[in-house]
């Protein structure tokens, strides 16, 4: 009996990527983002959900796209990494497929040096990078959004 994964797809500047469900909690229309001064470049502010702080980080950088401002038709796809929830900004969520374990190609046989890529699929119309969200922020990023949200949250 073979393993499977399932992905969220989502789009960027008319391109899918992808994240495993399992760090997915949910996705969600935009919504008004607060800044957060001092915090790193990728993060644009912070929303409330729920109750929870959560930053949202603008990632289209981190794929070589052109930076552009948000949109009331964007989407936020709310996930976790090892530190903590995140909220990523995206054009719009596509669809949750899922795959065989062994359809999955890890990123190193395709291309060195793709930190935040935890692997790749390909599908009928094409290839789809899954991404790592741990991979997102470097250590410094964090370590800075770490001294922002506990200077706003002295403020």
């Amino acid at each position: 009996m073979s393993e499977s994964c399932h992905l969220l797809l989502f789009i960027l500047d008319n391109q899918r990527y992808a994240l495993n469900v399992s760090a997915v909690e949910r996705t969600v229309r935009m919504v008004e983002i607060t800044p957060l001064p001092k915090a790193p470049d990728i993060v644009l502010g912070v929303i409330n959900v729920k109750g929870d702080i959560i930053p949202v980080l603008d990632i289209r950088g981190r794929f070589g796209l052109p930076c552009r401002g948000v949109r009331l038709s964007d989407h936020l796809i709310i996930a976790r990494t090892a530190q903590r929830t995140v909220a990523l900004v995206a054009d719009g969520v596509s669809d949750v497929i899922e795959r065989p374990n062994q359809e999955i190609v890890p990123p190193d046989t395709i291309l060195n040096g793709m930190e935040h890529v935890g692997g790749v699929v390909k599908l009928e119309d094409g290839m789809v990078f899954i991404h790592d969200l741990d991979g997102f922020l470097s250590l410094d990023e964090e370590r800075a959004l770490e001294a922002a949200i506990e200077c706003e949250n002295h403020a």
